[in-house]
Parts: structure tokens; sequence; C-alpha cells
């Protein structure tokens, strides 16, 4: 049984996903259908959907999502964490048709121009808000960004921080630090999490090698432990560098056998509850 911990899908007639640049292969609707063809015939049983643009109807639309398929065991959503009534915003979220399956929000910080935006009090209590309602929180930023994301998850042992794709290392350069450290730094306290995700599309989408990746997946495994590591597909934006089988077999290629079972499903399933 395999657990797909991060994944997509948009509806270019419902709205815009502007981070998109015209000309681009994702330029098209993706849908949960489409992924299943895909997923199934990987051997992937459950998905986490993970929310793709900051606005609020988005998360209601993906828990109907959840709702009416099989396949997708999670929600990740998006809310304003900065709004002082987010607790009762959590609580309507879960009231909704599919609101059992919200399971964690996410923010796109890694647009956000303040590297210490993790840190403001208004994010921070936003943060508690989402422990106080037993959910987790997935951390989606840069390389440079790490250093805040580890004084926010110090601030809040309470609150399980899942990092998405590795912390956004360079791959492509082929250089560690001082991305290695920081992640490290976070891996260190005990309520972090770490996705295996979003890795080739941080290397050269055209060129990239199985032992290109090696460096980075072996840093996570041995900073969080196959305990806390997680297997995301990153679909469908991971089809800028080759096809879901491909992810697939590469995580597979860079986990060993002993660790199969916690990276590729009981990780996911302990940490967003699926």
């Amino acid at each position: 049984m395999t657990v797909d911990a991060h994944h997509h899908v948009w509806d270019l007639s419902v709205r815009d996903q502007d981070w998109i640049p015209e000309g681009s292969a994702l330029r098209r609707d993706f849908t949960v259908d489409d992924l299943g063809l895909e997923a199934r015939a990987a051997g992937v049983t459950r998905t986490v959907l993970v929310q793709t643009v900051t606005v609020p109807q988005e998360t209601p639309e993906f828990l109907a999502l959840a709702g009416t398929h099989d396949l997708v065991a999670g929600v990740v959503g998006w809310t304003d964490l900065t709004d002082p009534a987010i607790a009762d915003e959590l609580a309507r979220l879960r009231e909704l048709p599919g609101g059992a399956y919200l399971k964690g929000i996410r923010h796109q910080v890694q647009g956000e121009p303040d590297p210490q935006w993790l840190l403001r009090p208004d994010v921070r209590r936003g943060l508690a808000a989402v422990a106080g309602a037993g959910l987790v929180y997935d951390l989606v930023v840069q390389a440079h960004q790490l250093p805040a994301a580890v004084k926010a998850a110090e601030s809040l042992p309470q609150l399980t921080f899942v990092l998405d794709h590795l912390g956004k290392p360079p791959i492509a350069s082929g250089a560690l630090d001082p991305w290695a450290g920081a992640v490290r730094t976070l891996a260190a306290l005990p309520n972090t999490v770490c996705k295996l995700s979003g890795m080739v599309t941080e290397a050269d989408p055209a060129a990239w090698t199985v032992e290109d990746l090696r460096p980075y997946a072996e840093t996570v495994l041995d900073a969080f432990g196959p305990d806390r590591l997680m297997f995301g597909s990153d679909w469908p934006v991971c089809l800028l560098a080759g096809t879901y089988a491909d992810v697939l077999d590469v995580a597979e290629r860079l986990i060993g056998p002993e660790e199969r079972t916690r990276v590729f499903e009981t990780t996911a399933t302990r940490v967003y509850g699926l």
C-alpha cells in the first residue's frame, strides 16, 4: 500500500492559477480522475490533496472532492492565518460537506517577501489556532526561509510542522549548504516532519538523474528518519520533469526496502490521521 502525501488539482474554468506561466504544460485542467488513472496504476491507494492558491473558496471545494473520491484521504487547505476569527473559520470548514477530511493548513510562505513572515505575532496566533483545531501545518518555504521556520516550530511545540519539498534545496546547482544545516536544525525538533517531494523540479527538469537527487534525499532521511519522512509526488507539477511513475520510481530507489513502509505509508497515515 502506498500513500501519496502531496498532490494538487485545478480547474481553470473555476479560477486561474496565476503562478502558471503562459505556454506551460501545466496550463490545463488536472482532476482527481486524471490522477487516479496514474496513481492506481502505480499502486497508490490514498492521497493528500494540497492547496494551490490563497483564496478561501478552494478549501471547501477540495473537501467536497475528498468526500466524493475514495482516492483522496485528506486535504491540506488554506485559510487566512492572520484572521482574528481563524478558530471559528476552521470550525466552519469542519462542518462543511467533506469537512472531516481537513487535515492541515498551508500558506505560500515561499512567496512572502518578508523572510520572517512566520514569526509575525498575528501569524503565530493563527498557527496556534491550527494546533488547537488538531490540524497540522504544511511549510512551503524557500531554503533561506528555513531559519524562521525553525523558530516558529520551536515556539509552537504543540503544532506539527510538515516541510514540503525538502525546503526547496538548490539541487540544480549541486550545493548542499546552507540548506542542509538549516534542515538538520529543523529536524532536531520533534514536532517536525518532511515530505520527500518536489525534488525533480528543483533539479534540472530536462536532465536530472537519481544521483543528482541522492545527497538531498539522504540528508533528510538521516535528519528526520523514516518515521518522520513521507513520500509525495507533487503531481501534476512533477510532470514538468517526469511522469508520475518516474517520480515514484526514483523515490523508491532513494529509500531502502527496510524503510519503505514507513516513508510510503505509515508516516503520512499517522501525521495526517488518514
